[in-house]
């Protein structure tokens, strides 16, 4: 983190963005003081960066854990917008919970945790043990498998309901195969992806976003998320 000092508000954001090269509009900062006198006027803001969100992050999950009384050690990795937290502790099951409903909970309210913190929101996903990567290989397996039976019987398959990660690593995995189309329905936690057959084998790029997760990349025009 970085303090600026000046003015006003305006002068202070105004240096920022000089020396780190950052838009104003992206900036990550606070108010840490401001004095006005009669004849003098001083404001400081404290500017932050990715790293600070990561140790709030991490401490935050830290203090959780220690108020249970688990053992943890954490390991971060930043790529593009996404904030990947490796969670390991000495009662790894009773954090992922039953089908990772306490993982995808604690997921929640770091992210809130880290959103009220620095007022912006950010991509941050929770793994525990391997969790996650080993559950979207699963799902993954399953939708193929699937959609494989989708394209032999021209029958629409719905899947198990699943996450919103879970649900985008299954349309992208999905994405490209011909007469194949997949679609989240449903709410909460509910809901989940209907794989259907489709006639039409054009395919185009568009953007769309599963919610709570993160703007999505490129995916097939007949997925809808």
């Amino acid at each position: 983190m970085k303090k600026y000092t000046a003015k006003t508000l305006e002068d202070c954001l105004s240096l920022a963005t000089k020396e780190l090269g950052i838009p104003e509009n992206e900036l990550m900062y606070e108010v840490t003081e401001e004095k006005r006198t009669l004849f003098t006027k001083k404001t400081v803001i404290t500017v932050h960066e990715v790293i600070d969100v990561v140790d709030y992050a991490e401490s935050y999950l830290t203090d959780i854990c220690h108020a249970l009384g688990f053992e943890v050690s954490l390991k971060s990795f930043v790529k593009d917008d996404l904030i990947k937290i490796l969670v390991e502790t000495n009662h790894n099951s009773i954090l992922i919970g039953k089908n990772g409903s306490t993982l995808s909970s604690l997921n929640d309210l770091t992210k809130l945790a880290v959103s009220a913190k620095f007022k912006k929101r950010f991509r941050i996903l929770l793994d525990i043990g391997d969790y996650k990567d080993k559950k979207y290989s699963r799902v993954i397996f399953a939708a193929k498998k699937a959609a494989k039976d989708v394209l032999k019987n021209h029958i629409e398959i719905k899947l198990e309901p699943m996450t919103p990660d879970e649900r985008k690593k299954v349309h992208n995995a999905l994405t490209g195969w011909k007469n194949i189309s997949t679609e989240s329905i449903g709410d909460g936690k509910d809901r989940a992806i209907t794989i259907k057959y489709v006639n039409n084998t054009q395919s185009f790029k568009s953007k769309s976003k599963e919610e709570n997760i993160v703007e999505s990349e490129s995916i097939d025009s007949t997925t809808t998320l």
